[in-house]
């Protein structure tokens, strides 16, 4: 068999292909009978295998391929991947470049910018000012310009893009075989005992909430993933941590350490952005509130980011401080830390 160096690509968004409303006069059919009758050249075997991964929903809800179809349902088919005839257009986007050179560019990306064109973010993306800042970059499987890993929109931090094919293959190789070294820092809910642990779990889509991510810890569901941690600052109700990635599924920081109970700190799709751990008091309610106007989105920055450059095959490391927003609510906690001390 051989060996699968594309480029591991995750997403935290699925985006609609198709979308039908039966009629009135609907007679009970299967869904991938209903199907095979709309999609043009599909096969009921793909559509079978779509249903069975968790992409057909009627009525927003996951169904399998014998599902009846009833007057009135809606069908929908969601994939991990945008459109086809979603065009990309070079745009003139300010780009924090931390390295480049013929071969490589390494991006800081900022909190609020999606990396590549998807359902609801067509333009503005990291994509986007790449394709304006560097002609001809080579596309990886899913038809994404230099791309060979991603992070979410509201998560800050490094990213390598390829420039060129030879690029692109070797970078995919690395973080195939996980020899790439990525490091985050990620302020979390509760007080983590131990000082330094490994999260390990299955993740996949969750059965109840698409745009979640869950941990599986027994079965074949979901894909193997693996989190080193390392507690670097305990602030009385949260903890800073360092998170080392063994391997890079789709939302595998803030999956991990829901499933651990510590929520990472105001992330709205896993209901950190609600008070989990601290007092009754409404002066503590104001405190939080004001922590999370200050840091608008879930506490998690791509700190590090190291990778064997594609020629030179020198080992390369780039480092970020901490972004503005995480810095300050961290100076928050100190204080509320602080004093809480006196307070003892």
């Amino acid at each position: 068999m051989q060996e699968d160096t594309t480029p591991q690509i995750e997403n935290d968004e699925l985006y609609e292909h198709h979308r039908f409303v039966a009629t009135e006069g609907q007679e009970p059919l299967r869904v991938d009978k209903f199907l095979m009758n709309f999609i043009e050249n599909a096969t009921r075997n793909k559509i079978q295998q779509a249903a069975k991964a968790g992409n057909v929903l009627v009525n927003d809800a996951v169904v399998k391929p014998n599902y009846k179809v009833k007057p009135n349902d809606v069908v929908r088919v969601v994939l991990a991947y945008p459109p086809a005839e979603n065009l990309l257009v070079a745009e003139d986007i300010p780009l924090d470049i931390v390295y480049e050179d013929d071969e490589v560019i390494v991006v800081n990306k900022p909190a609020g910018m999606v990396v590549h064109p998807g359902h609801g973010n067509y333009s503005g993306t990291l994509v986007n000012g790449l394709i304006h800042h560097i002609e001809n970059l080579p596309t990886n499987s899913n038809e994404r310009p230099g791309l060979v890993h991603r992070i979410d929109k509201d998560t800050s931090g490094l990213l390598v893009v390829a420039k060129t094919e030879f690029a692109m293959a070797h970078l995919s190789k690395q973080f195939f075989d996980r020899t790439t070294e990525r490091l985050y820092y990620a302020l979390v809910w509760g007080n983590i005992e131990e000082d330094t642990g490994t999260i390990e779990g299955h993740i996949g889509r969750s059965f109840k909430n698409r745009l979640q991510m869950d941990v599986f810890s027994e079965g074949d569901f979901g894909k193997h993933a693996v989190t080193h941690f390392k507690v670097l600052e305990r602030l009385t109700y949260v903890t800073l941590v360092q998170c080392k990635l063994e391997t890079g599924r789709t939302h595998q920081i803030r999956a991990h350490f829901k499933h651990i109970g510590h929520t990472l700190f105001n992330d709205e799709r896993y209901g950190g952005d609600g008070i989990l751990k601290g007092t009754t008091f409404t002066k503590y309610k104001q405190f939080v509130q004001n922590c999370f106007k200050t840091l608008p989105r879930q506490a998690l920055h791509a700190k590090t980011l190291g990778f064997t450059h594609p020629t030179t095959g020198e080992f390369m490391q780039f480092n970020t401080e901490i972004p503005a927003d995480i810095e300050a609510c961290l100076a928050k906690w100190r204080t509320y830390s602080e004093n809480s001390k006196l307070e003892d």
